[in-house]
């Protein structure tokens, strides 16, 4: 059977979406952090600070759209797909409460040893900004992971790209 024109957009925006949260995120604990932790503190504290107002909008909205367009295929869909889907948005969701409750509070804190000086328990707490971060792109890997096992499951590998299954 094939898939309906509405399913595969809003597959291919979640896929999208997904994708592109999971690689800033992994794109930034493979090499931004490596990176922080090389520098000067001060350095470290004046890029981090203008990173993040950077990132605020774009990580946020990739964050939202991803959380949506998964939750809106999952509604879309029934069975393991909506499961899969489901899954997905929840992690969305869970990389999102991650970086508002964990990283966000921080990186106002960073931004505010920016202009002054990092207190005494400054690496504790950019440890902290460390571990969330570590959580959020795990969480973000698993929802990208779950909508490709949803894409792949959809077409099959016994499946002609638009028709039935192929004969074995």
């Amino acid at each position: 059977m094939h898939m309906p024109l509405r399913i595969q957009l809003v597959t291919a925006l979640a896929l999208l979406s997904t994708g592109t949260l999971a690689g800033a995120f992994g794109y930034g604990a493979a090499n931004l952090v490596p990176t922080f932790d090389a520098v000067p503190l001060q350095m470290r504290l004046s890029f981090h600070a203008r990173l993040m107002e950077m990132n605020g909008i774009t990580m946020q909205g990739a964050m939202a759209l991803s959380a949506l367009s998964s939750a809106t295929l999952a509604v879309m869909t029934r069975g393991t797909p909506r499961r899969l889907a489901g899954g997905a948005g929840l992690l969305a969701l869970a990389s999102f409460l991650i970086t508002r409750l964990g990283n966000v509070p921080i990186n106002g804190r960073i931004k505010e040893w920016a202009v002054t000086s990092a207190p005494l328990d400054h690496a504790e707490v950019l440890d902290r900004w460390e571990a969330f971060n570590h959580a959020r792109t795990a969480t973000a890997f698993a929802a990208f992971t779950l909508l490709i096992l949803l894409a792949l499951r959809r077409r099959g590998p016994d499946r002609a790209p638009n028709g039935p299954a192929l004969e074995q």
